[in-house]
C-alpha cells in the first residue's frame, strides 16, 4: 500500500517529467521552426541574434535536462518488475533522449562561427526534434505495455 506522501511524490515526479519534456522539446521545435526562420539576414546581425536566443534558452535547457534525468530515474526505479521487451524499448528511449540532450546543449552553446556552424546547429536541432518526438512515441508505447 502506497502512502499519501508517496502518491503525491509520484504525481509531482510525473508532472516534472512531462513539464521538463514539454519545455525542452517545445523550445527546440520553436527555435528550429520559428525563430531560425525569423532571424535577420545580414550575417553579423544573425549571429548576434542567435547568441542572444541561445543565452536566454540555455538555463531552461539545463533545468529541463536536470528535471528529466531526476524525474525519469525516480519514475523508472519506483516501478519495478518490467519485462525484457520493456527494458529494450526503454534503452532505445534513453539513447534517443541523450541525443536530444546533446543537440540541445550544443544548440545553445556560445559560438560566433559563420554560416557553416549555423547550418550544423540547425541540422542538429532538426535531428533533436525528430528524436524527441520518437521518445514521446516510445513513452506512449511503454505506458501501454506496462
Amino acid at each position: 500500500m502506497v502512502s499519501l506522501a508517496g502518491e503525491v511524490l509520484g504525481i509531482l515526479m510525473r508532472w516534472a517529467h512531462i513539464a521538463s519534456a514539454t519545455v525542452l522539446l517545445g523550445g527546440l521545435i520553436y527555435a528550429r521552426m520559428v525563430a531560425a526562420a525569423a532571424l535577420p539576414e545580414p550575417a553579423e546581425e544573425r549571429a548576434e541574434a542567435l547568441e542572444r536566443l541561445g543565452s536566454r534558452f540555455r538555463p531552461l535547457v539545463y533545468a529541463a535536462i536536470a528535471g528529466l534525468v531526476v524525474s525519469g530515474l525516480y519514475n523508472f526505479l519506483s516501478q519495478p518488475g518490467h519485462t525484457p521487451s520493456y527494458h529494450a524499448w526503454f534503452g532505445v528511449k534513453v539513447l534517443l533522449a541523450l541525443h536530444v540532450f546533446a543537440a540541445a546543449v550544443l544548440g545553445v552553446r556560445s559560438s560566433r562561427a559563420g554560416s557553416e556552424e549555423e547550418a550544423k546547429r540547425l541540422r542538429r536541432m532538426s535531428g533533436a526534434v525528430i528524436s524527441g518526438l520518437a521518445v514521446i512515441l516510445i513513452a506512449a508505447y511503454l505506458r501501454l505495455i506496462y
